[in-house]
């Protein structure tokens, strides 16, 4: 009883400081969630990959509307990437469960790799330039053809700020990738898609967040229906998960559209920090410590 009591509590003071800071970096949370709680709670992998899926869904549709409303979250951009990683996000979620019944091994290898991953991600974003207001100067045929552009008004500009995406082409297969690990390890695709809608399809930092959360949305609630289905869900996990997550994503859904660009990208390389030394320590626990 005191167990449970204490796991109860913690969860819910947890996840309701992961429900402010992730939307402010375009993650839903389950990139921190999910590898924090695998190493430090005696809870089954399944279980805690269900529950960070669901996580990361209530963390998106608390912040998404407030964004879609300003603007800011851009439904054009988001609907082909939606289709291909949903596609791979389910593919994932089912190979996530066979993996850690088959070869338990196998995923500790993929999360480090994974963390890796992050921390080449992360050096690109900390030293590239303009990424709060990229410079789009080619335009690719299938980004023009769907008329990929937008505008929001800018609070720290105090003006309407235009943009124009690209690059569709080289997104569409990243996203793919993105959605079979996201639904594979139970996280949001957030840690991923971020870097490559501000570098690679060129939109600025404050958009990319903002449409992550509303690809999040998409993408975890396709997942969550495989680990629903194969009853990796436990209650003790997810209630107080999920009630700390929405009090804590209301909360950041008012404050990203307060925060200066620079600050929203501070948040975004301070999470994928954060992710990628636990991923690395995850994997190295699970293959040489005995995990």
């Amino acid at each position: 009883m005191v167990l449970y009591f204490f796991w109860t509590v913690f969860l819910f003071l947890f996840t309701f400081v992961i429900g402010i800071i992730a939307p402010l970096a375009g993650v839903g949370g389950g990139v921190v969630f999910v590898p924090l709680i695998t190493a430090f709670s005696p809870f089954n992998i399944d279980y805690i990959r269900g529950v960070g899926i669901l996580v990361a869904l209530t963390s998106a549709l608390s912040s998404v509307p407030t964004t879609v409303n300003r603007g800011l979250a851009s439904l054009k951009v988001v609907t082909p990437l939606a289709i291909v990683a949903n596609i791979t996000a389910i593919l994932g979620s089912s190979f996530g469960i066979m993996v850690s019944n088959v070869f338990p091994k196998g995923k500790y290898y993929i999360i480090l790799a994974l963390g890796v991953l992050l921390f080449i991600v992360l050096a690109v974003i900390a030293l590239s330039r303009r990424v709060e207001f990229p410079e789009v100067k080619k335009i690719d045929l299938i980004s023009k053809k769907l008329d990929l552009r937008g505008s929001w008004y800018e609070p720290s500009l105090d003006e309407v700020v235009e943009y124009r995406s690209t690059n569709l082409h080289i997104a569409l297969p990243l996203f793919g990738i993105i959605g079979f690990i996201a639904g594979m390890f139970g996280l949001g695709a957030g840690w991923a898609s971020v870097p490559i809608l501000n570098l690679v399809m060129g939109l600025p930092i404050r958009v990319a967040v903002s449409t992550s959360m509303l690809l999040i949305s998409i993408n975890a609630s396709a997942a969550a229906w495989v680990y629903i289905s194969r009853g990796a869900v436990l209650s003790i996990l997810v209630v107080p998960s999920i009630l700390g997550m929405t009090l804590g994503s209301r909360i950041s859904a008012i404050l990203v559209l307060r925060v200066r660009p620079r600050t929203i990208r501070m948040a975004v390389i301070g999470i994928m920090f954060i992710a990628a030394i636990l991923n690395v320590y995850k994997g190295f626990i699970g293959l040489y410590g005995g995990g």
